[in-house]
């Protein structure tokens, strides 16, 4: 009898899943909303400090899209638009929450550096009857006034402000440069035209007073804005670097290369011309004519050597 086949114990079963370069990685937890927040606000700080305010303005959208209601991330972004000079989606950004947490003087600002003077005029007002001694409304009350050429009232306010100010500061150093402003705006309109008027010529300023008054210089832009749109720009001369320019040629200078020089000779536009074609009537077949100035015309009776008869002796 053939003998039995010996069966081997069952080993213990491998987990091939663990094993090999497929294998699936386990899945990660999801970080925890307030571990998000503190890692956004770490590097809100970090790009606000090193002037990126293009990205830290990314960083406040998703802090606000985890926590829509957090009024330092909307405070952020505000001061940032602000300082991207982005007055538009500030004020959008203003009016969305208004209620929960009004920005009277940004918005005063925002409207002064859109030109809407009337309007950040009003606001304020309603802001000084609150807080009289707003510095920030001060300031801006002084900008508008230098604006619309109340020079005086700018004169005063940047005064009232230079005695409160801080020595050495850069509020200071602005506060001087405007008041400066201010000062020859005020001492021009006093005094400093009339000798403005003695400076010109005795030509000009003696028609001054007939002359009629000049032309608005922004009419005169606008006037000449359309002319100058439709007016076909060159394109400027591109400057050829010295390294590509080979040796002895001079550009500008130098003659261009031929166009043609890749191509074969039968190939080129100039093939054929100049040359004469082979018995292409190169004179008489029998004799050839001269012109005599003196006696007229006289034919000889040469014969050319393209006459037949080749090998024939005369008899």
């Amino acid at each position: 009898m053939p003998p039995r086949a010996v069966q081997k114990p069952n080993s213990a079963p491998v987990n091939l899943a663990k094993k090999g370069p497929n294998r699936k990685a386990a899945p990660k937890q999801p970080i925890p909303p307030a571990e998000r927040l503190r890692r956004l606000f770490t590097s809100l700080c970090a790009q606000i400090e090193g002037g990126h305010f293009a990205n830290a303005l990314k960083t406040c959208d998703k802090i606000l899209r985890i926590e829509p209601n957090d009024e330092d991330a909307r405070k952020t972004k505000l001061f940032l638009l602000l300082q991207t000079e982005q007055y538009d989606n500030a004020l959008t950004l203003i009016e969305t929450h208004q209620a929960q947490a009004p920005h009277d003087f940004e918005k005063s600002y925002s409207l002064y550096r859109k030109h809407h003077e009337s309007e950040a005029k009003a606001i304020l007002e309603d802001i000084k009857a609150k807080d009289s001694d707003h510095r920030g409304v001060l300031h801006l009350e002084a900008q508008l006034n230098y604006r619309e050429g109340a020079y005086q009232a700018a004169f005063d306010l940047y005064n009232q402000l230079l005695d409160t100010a801080e020595p050495n500061s850069e509020e200071q150093s602005d506060i001087l440069t405007n008041l400066q402003a201010s000062q020859q705006h005020l001492e021009f309109l006093s005094k400093g035209f009339l000798h403005a008027l003695d400076q010109l010529p005795s030509n000009v300023s003696a028609n001054l007073e007939s002359n009629p008054p000049p032309v608005v210089a922004t009419t005169a832009i606008a006037v000449a804005a359309p002319a100058e749109a439709q007016r076909p720009t060159e394109p400027a001369a591109k400057k050829v670097r010295k390294s590509r320019v080979p040796a002895g040629v001079i550009p500008g200078v130098t003659p261009a290369p031929d166009p043609e020089r890749w191509l074969k000779k039968s190939e080129r536009s100039t093939f054929g011309q100049g040359k004469r074609r082979k018995g292409a009537g190169g004179g008489a077949t029998q004799g050839s004519s001269s012109l005599d100035t003196g006696s007229g015309p006289t034919i000889s009776n040469t014969p050319s050597k393209s006459s037949g008869g080749k090998g024939r002796k005369k008899k």
